[in-house]
């Protein structure tokens, strides 16, 4: 990244979390008094005194623990040390400095990086001048601690200067305007975080048979000759009678977010099980958030295939998941790969056609056409006349379309006439919103 990058590290439970929300303007890291809950690096973007850099949150380091997800946090509190241009510690004012706390600083001190120590949760006014507690972390060995409370925001604005002293004289600045965001929905143990390893060719996000394994939406930044992207590896839905605990219904109210916020979703499928209830709920959110969509069926390479596996797959797909009949179906293994590269094309033309514009004239050339083609329907005598139809946004593309009458205007009229468009115009990938107006009413349209 050109961004100077700072990395939040600490023992669990010590607020990394919160002052990385502090920081970030947002809550974007899921917080509870429960250590463990970050797993994965999150990133975000901030700026301090004219100068912008990016910040990666990070699970807790327990350098004594053998438990397997807490082996895979430490390597990815290890990775964010490793491209760290900065490393705050943090540590508990309120609990002093602990075993955890002294293995953790011996590690960085091996990485040779600039840190900057930071004592959180010294809530209490005046705490930054006054609390003695605070000489207790000179035992560490890594400089002038500095007191901070991420919940009042106390001394953040010391740790920050001393962060930017670090910083290269000539930063960069790269702004992406052309990273197409793509989010990674499905149940849980689908293979969402396989596929964004697969495609980072890295361990990015933890992997592990264990459903819930990623809690956050994870963004993974990447680049290579189709073009920018940014992958959000999401947690898993399942369904709410079972999210009972309260870090599962903050992770999975983050996948949400995460879809409002996409350009493009991927909505993968388990190849074993086919289209679930809970896909058809997942694949839902999507469509009802105008979100260009592509289906991906994972685990391809464990399935037992004749030559019409794949056909009877595909018009399985379509019954059960039949309000969405524009998504293109793409089956893959990313254990192993395959066909993963065609994903990139795939995105680049449905995220193409969420953004495409059709001029005035051209549209009600088309809607003429139509009409000529499939007389309006009647009621009662009285024939729904359409006078003109015209595009208002997009993504997805939404067209308006004015007449006489809207109660006339049915529902299978409307799917004829969004058919009619999407196959002059090849709007494959991207839901089409169809708005009707009825003459006289008001044309307030964003």
């Amino acid at each position: 990244m050109a961004k100077p990058l700072v990395a939040i590290v600490g023992r669990p439970n010590v607020g990394k979390s919160m002052l990385f929300n502090k920081l970030a303007g947002q809550r974007l890291s899921i917080v509870e008094d429960t250590p463990g809950v970050t797993r994965d690096r999150l990133y975000a973007d901030c700026e301090w005194c004219g100068r912008q850099f990016t910040i990666v949150d990070t699970g807790g380091i327990e350098p004594q623990n053998n438990s397997e997800i807490l082996q895979f946090m430490r390597g990815q509190a290890e990775i964010a040390i490793q491209n760290a241009d900065v490393i705050v510690l943090v540590c508990d004012i309120r609990t002093g400095v602990t075993a955890a706390d002294l293995d953790v600083a011996s590690l960085l001190r091996r990485s040779r990086k600039p840190v900057v120590l930071v004592a959180n949760k010294a809530d209490s006014t005046g705490a930054k001048a006054l609390n003695p507690d605070i000489y207790e972390f000179y035992n560490l060995g890594l400089g002038d601690p500095i007191a901070v409370s991420a919940i009042h925001g106390i001394g953040v604005d010391d740790m920050l200067e001393e962060c930017v002293r670090y910083f290269p004289e000539d930063q960069e600045t790269d702004e992406d305007n052309d990273v197409i965001k793509v989010a990674v929905i499905g149940k849980p143990n689908v293979g969402k975080s396989s596929l964004v390893n697969r495609i980072l060719g890295e361990e990015r996000v933890i992997v592990s048979d264990m459903a819930g394994t990623t809690r956050d939406a994870v963004d993974s930044f990447f680049e290579n000759q189709f073009g920018k992207y940014c992958f959000i590896d999401t947690a898993g839905m399942r369904k709410k009678s079972k999210v009972n605990d309260r870090v599962e219904q903050f992770s999975v109210l983050r996948a949400t977010l995460a879809i409002d916020r996409a350009d493009v979703c991927l909505i993968l499928i388990d190849a074993h099980e086919g289209v679930t209830e809970q896909d058809t709920k997942v694949a839902g959110l999507a469509h009802e958030a105008g979100k260009a969509s592509i289906i991906v069926v994972n685990k391809w390479d464990d399935i037992e295939k004749d030559d019409k596996t794949m056909r009877r797959m595909t018009d399985d797909i379509r019954r059960d998941l039949s309000y969405m009949p524009y998504a293109p179906i793409l089956f893959i293994s990313a254990l192993t790969g395959q066909r993963v590269n065609k994903l990139f094309e795939l995105i680049n033309r449905v995220h193409e056609m969420s953004l495409l514009r059709v001029r005035t004239g051209v549209l009600n050339s088309v809607l003429a056409e139509a009409t000529t083609r499939v007389q309006p329907p009647t009621d009662k005598g009285r024939r729904l006349k359409i006078y003109y139809m015209t595009q208002v946004g997009v993504q997805p593309p939404t067209f308006v379309c004015f007449c006489n009458e809207a109660k006339l205007f049915h529902f299978s009229y409307q799917r004829y006439i969004e058919n009619q468009i999407r196959n002059t115009f090849g709007l494959d990938g991207t839901p089409i919103r169809l708005i009707i107006r009825q003459k006289g009413d008001k044309e307030e349209d964003s």
